[in-house]
Formats: structure tokens, C-alpha cells, sequence
């Protein structure tokens, strides 16, 4: 993206997500390339707007991308050093069986917040699938990403 301010050419850049780490007194800067990943985690929930979705439970599946810093887990090898994605499941699979939210979009914004939590969670991309929910499709899918 370029812009001009007072007749100077201004290279504006986005810079992605990093982080600062101390590894034996060095600060390293490290870019968010690391991830986790949460796949084909299927739950049922009350979800949808018409009478029969409120009723009866449905099928979702969900899967979750956890953006961090992993270069400390890597060089402990220490659960506290990560994020622990059993204990997160563990909180996913908790909300998702007590919601009963009418939009899969409130569903998939939630989890990515639970997501969120984490401290050393700096991006989380979530999609919640429903599958069956249009006639001659396999799925309907929103995807949300929410950062710090």
C-alpha cells in the first residue's frame, strides 16, 4: 500500500505477527510462522434457526489453527513452554455441547476467542463446518481469524 504525506512516497508494510524471545541470554525475533493445528473435530449442538435445528443436536466439525511462538516448546520440550491444544479441546468441546447459538458465525467467532485465551495464542483461524445443512452441498463452512 502506498501513500503520500507532505510530497513524500510512504511504502507502507504489514508486518507479520512475531515475537521476542531470551534463549540463553540472546533475544531471538522470531516470525509467526509456527502453528498448531486442530483437525476434523467433530462435536454435536443445537445450531440453526428453524424448529427441527432447535430440537434436535447436529453434527458440526471444527478446525482450528493455533498461530505462536514454538521455539521454546521446541528447545525445553516442556508442555508449560506450549499451548496445550488437549486442554483447549477439552474447552472447545465443552462450549460447543452447551451452546445453542443460531448462527454457525457466533459458534466459529466464540471458539476462535476461546482460542484466544491462551497468552501465547497471537492468531487463531477457525472453521466450523455443518454439514447437511444445504441440500446437495456436503457442508456449509464459515471461517473466522481473530488476533490480538
Amino acid at each position: 500500500m502506498y501513500s503520500v504525506v507532505n510530497s513524500f512516497l510512504w511504502l507502507v508494510v504489514k508486518i507479520p505477527p512475531f515475537a521476542l524471545n531470551i534463549h540463553g541470554g540472546v533475544v531471538i525475533c522470531t516470525v509467526m510462522t509456527d502453528r498448531i493445528y486442530i483437525r476434523d473435530l467433530t462435536l454435536r449442538c443445537i445450531i440453526g434457526i428453524f424448529p427441527e435445528e432447535r430440537r434436535d443436536k447436529q453434527d458440526v466439525v471444527i478446525n482450528v489453527v493455533l498461530e505462536a511462538d514454538l521455539a521454546p516448546a521446541a528447545v525445553s520440550d516442556q508442555i508449560a513452554d506450549t499451548v496445550d491444544y488437549k486442554t483447549l479441546k477439552k474447552k472447545i468441546l465443552t462450549l460447543v455441547e452447551n451452546s445453542a447459538f443460531n448462527l454457525i458465525e457466533t459458534l466459529t467467532d466464540r471458539i476462535a476467542r476461546l482460542a484466544l485465551e491462551d497468552r501465547r495464542v497471537q492468531r487463531a483461524t477457525v472453521t466450523v463446518d455443518k454439514p447437511g445443512a444445504l441440500r446437495f452441498a456436503r457442508s456449509v463452512a464459515v471461517e473466522v481469524m481473530r488476533e490480538r
